[in-house]
C-alpha cells in the first residue's frame, strides 16, 4: 500500500502518543506518508468530517469503526517539591488551595467533572492554550494541573504525575470519517497500529474493526 494520509490529532495526543506511532509506521509501512495536523478537539472532528483530514485520533468517539490505541487515565501534575508529591495518589480536594492551571481543550469537560464529583467549584487561575506553556508554569511553581497519562513522556524530571481517585479516563481511537469511504491507506495504518500495540505488555482493546469502513 502507498499513499499520503493526513492525520488530525490534539496537542496532547500529538506530543505524547503520535511520535511512537509515526516511527512504527515509517518502519512498517514505508510507502505511506503520514502528515500530521494538530488542532483542538473541535477542529479535529471538523477536519475529519469535511475532508481536510483522512484520519484522526478521536477522544471518546461514539461506537463505530476504529482502532482503540489506549485508555488514557487522568493524573495530577505537581512539582516534586510539592507537599503531596511523595503520596501514592492525590485527591483533587487536597489541591483546593493550589492555583489551578488549565489548557482549554477537549479535556476541560472531564476535568470539570473531576472537580464536580469532589464537590468543588472549577475556578482555574490561568488558562493557557499551549501544553508546553502549561507544563512550564507548573515547573515555575505557579500552580498545579491535571493531564492525561499520554503526556507522561513530556513531563520533566522536576514534576510528577500522580493518580487521582476516582479513576477517570478517556479512550483514544484511530479512525477514518463516518460519512464517506476511508482512504485505503488509513485501513492499512489502523491494522498496522493494532498489530503493533497488540505486542505491547498491555494490549489495547479494539473499538470496532479498522477494515469496516463507512460507505
Amino acid at each position: 500500500m502507498a499513499g499520503t494520509v493526513r492525520l488530525a490529532v490534539t496537542p496532547t495526543v500529538g506530543q505524547g502518543l503520535v511520535p511512537a506511532l509515526l516511527r512504527h509506521w515509517r518502519e512498517d509501512q514505508p510507502r505511506i506518508t503520514v502528515r500530521v495536523f494538530e488542532g483542538d478537539s473541535a477542529e479535529v472532528s471538523v477536519w475529519l468530517q469535511d475532508g481536510t483530514a483522512d484520519a484522526a485520533v478521536l477522544i471518546d468517539p461514539p461506537p463505530g469503526p476504529g482502532t482503540q490505541l489506549t485508555v488514557d487515565c487522568y493524573r495530577a501534575l505537581l512539582p516534586r517539591d510539592h507537599p503531596l508529591a511523595d503520596e501514592p495518589l492525590v485527591d483533587v480536594r487536597d489541591l483546593e488551595d493550589d492555583p489551578f492551571l488549565i489548557s482549554p481543550n477537549g479535556c476541560e469537560a472531564r476535568i470539570r467533572a473531576i472537580h464536580s464529583l469532589a464537590g468543588l467549584s472549577f475556578t482555574p487561575t490561568h488558562r493557557v492554550r499551549d501544553l508546553a506553556t502549561l507544563i512550564s508554569m507548573v515547573q515555575a511553581g505557579l500552580g498545579v494541573t491535571i493531564l492525561s497519562e499520554s503526556s507522561r513522556s513530556l513531563i520533566p524530571a522536576d514534576l510528577i504525575l500522580l493518580p487521582l481517585p476516582p479513576r477517570t479516563s478517556r479512550r483514544l481511537v484511530l479512525t477514518g470519517p463516518q460519512a464517506r469511504p476511508w482512504h485505503p491507506a488509513v485501513r492499512t495504518l489502523a491494522e498496522s497500529a493494532a498489530d503493533h500495540l497488540a505486542l505491547s505488555p498491555r494490549p489495547p482493546r479494539r473499538a470496532g474493526s479498522p477494515t469496516a469502513t463507512g460507505t
